[in-house]
């Protein structure tokens, strides 16, 4: 009898354990769907709206702020208030907000509702990584990771293609509208599956910092707006809100110190295993950005492909990562996330360098195969590293330090669509990349790869000063 009791509980934790990596996966797939479906909708809502690009521009720009903002004060109120209550919350906040976006009767009120979306898939973000600590025996963490990463990757690649037949067939409204019976049975597993929350003593620790909150917000909102805002051209505005991120930063740092309970601990960075992660991936997610603004230039502009057959090549990364995320968690697992993040880190170097050295003439295949080489280490870097944070970090840090991970991502992407673009820009001496000449791209391209293996290198450097 106690056998089969002992039977019964074992095969019911490893439902309860399915079903929760089922809702994390979801999570994770519709906050980065979130973001690569609505590119593509982006020239069909100029004309349905009667709008500018710049004015349709925020569809995206509204989403990407609100979680850039957010995600570590998501992550923080998490550890305070309970991951699970959270995680519920926000994914029901995303449901109500694809629905408000799908039928929204005006440019103004998609963008609030696209806000309020992001809003959602921030605290999606942040709790998906802190809750692997909660349903996965330690030794299989990398795996849960490669498997968070994995559906990351599939969200991404699926979103310009999903989106572009979904406009075609049923309009623009679908490409908000098909989520939400996704965020239905995302909530519904997570409710189901989810283990409760830990009850939390009530004491001045666990207090929330909402004079830190606003200040971080509103510098991430400055330092985004700087490095986005323009199409590329850095002028005053963009110099202006830079000056003022510099400045939220410094008033941030001050009132840390100050605080009873601040939202981010400034020891946490004293640590040189976690920042040292941070920077790691703040590097190579520029990089990742840099080949996403890059590639179609070149290879339509360089190589001469049509709009189907860029969107084809271009599609390979992603596949790619897609594929070998939880295969490089396995690896994770059994050969050391630490060791794992510096061979990842190789790859990227590897393929950053064939790029910055290879022909044009080499063709269609001198582009796949490095960049292939690129993705499947960003999969394992990706996967170890957040391996490697996660499973030290403590239980009532998981909710800020994941936030923070998170955070490292999006700075580092759009760090990498201004600064790699505009170092793509001038090494092709153009003014406009649009009438650039083929071989003025393919040196642009060149130049940007060599100054994106200079961030990796930085990055390989950091990894063995942690080893030490």
């Amino acid at each position: 009898m106690n056998a089969t009791t002992a039977v019964t509980d074992i095969g019911q934790r490893t439902r309860s354990v399915r079903g929760a990596l089922a809702s994390l996966s979801l999570s994770m797939l519709l906050s980065s769907l979130g973001t690569s479906i609505a590119n593509v909708g982006l020239p069909t809502l100029t004309r349905v709206f009667d709008a500018s690009f710049q004015q349709v521009q925020w569809v995206v720009l509204a989403y990407l702020l609100a979680i850039t903002t957010l995600i570590v004060s998501v992550g923080r109120l998490g550890d305070l208030t309970g991951r699970r209550r959270l995680l519920l919350s926000g994914i029901a906040v995303f449901t109500l907000a694809s629905t408000l976006c799908g039928l929204a009767p005006s440019l103004e009120l998609l963008i609030v509702a696209r806000a309020l979306q992001g809003l959602g898939a921030a605290i999606m973000m942040a709790l998906t990584l802190a809750f692997v600590g909660e349903t996965v025996a330690k030794e299989r963490t990398g795996s849960a990771m490669g498997l968070l990463g994995t559906m990351s990757a599939i969200g991404t690649a699926m979103g310009p293609s999903l989106g572009g037949v979904l406009i075609d067939g049923l309009g623009w409204r679908a490409i908000f509208l098909i989520t939400v019976p996704l965020g239905v049975l995302t909530l519904l597993l997570a409710w189901r599956y989810l283990p409760a929350d830990q009850q939390k003593a009530n004491t001045a620790r666990t207090a929330f910092d909402p004079l830190g909150t606003l200040l971080l917000a509103l510098t991430l909102a400055a330092y985004a707006l700087a490095m986005t805002l323009g199409r590329g051209h850095f002028g005053a505005l963009n110099s202006a809100l830079l000056a003022l991120a510099c400045v939220g930063a410094g008033l941030f740092v001050w009132v840390e110190q100050r605080v009873a309970a601040p939202l981010i601990r400034l020891a946490l960075f004293r640590d040189r295993s976690l920042s040292g992660s941070l920077a790691m991936s703040l590097f190579v997610t520029t990089v990742m950005m840099g080949t996403l603004v890059v590639g179609p230039f070149y290879l339509s502009l360089a190589l001469g492909l049509n709009a189907v057959e860029v969107g084809l090549v271009l599609s390979v990364g992603p596949l790619a990562a897609a594929l070998a995320g939880v295969p490089a968690g396995r690896i994770a697992d059994r050969f050391s996330a630490r060791r794992m993040t510096f061979v990842g880190l190789l790859a990227i170097a590897l393929g950053c360098l064939l790029l910055s050295v290879l022909p044009s003439s080499l063709g269609v295949g001198g582009y796949i195969v490095p960049m292939v080489v690129i993705t499947l280490g960003y999969a394992l870097f990706q996967t170890a590293n957040n391996t490697a944070v996660m499973g030290d970090v403590r239980p009532e840090q998981r909710g800020v330090v994941s936030g923070l991970l998170n955070l490292s991502r999006n700075l580092g992407l759009i760090t990498g669509a201004s600064v790699l673009g505009a170092v793509f820009a001038l090494a092709s001496a153009t003014v406009d990349i649009g009438s650039a000449q083929p071989e003025a791209v393919a040196s642009g391209m060149r130049v940007t790869f060599a100054v994106a293996l200079s961030l990796v290198g930085a990055a390989c450097l950091i990894a063995v000063g942690k080893q030490q």
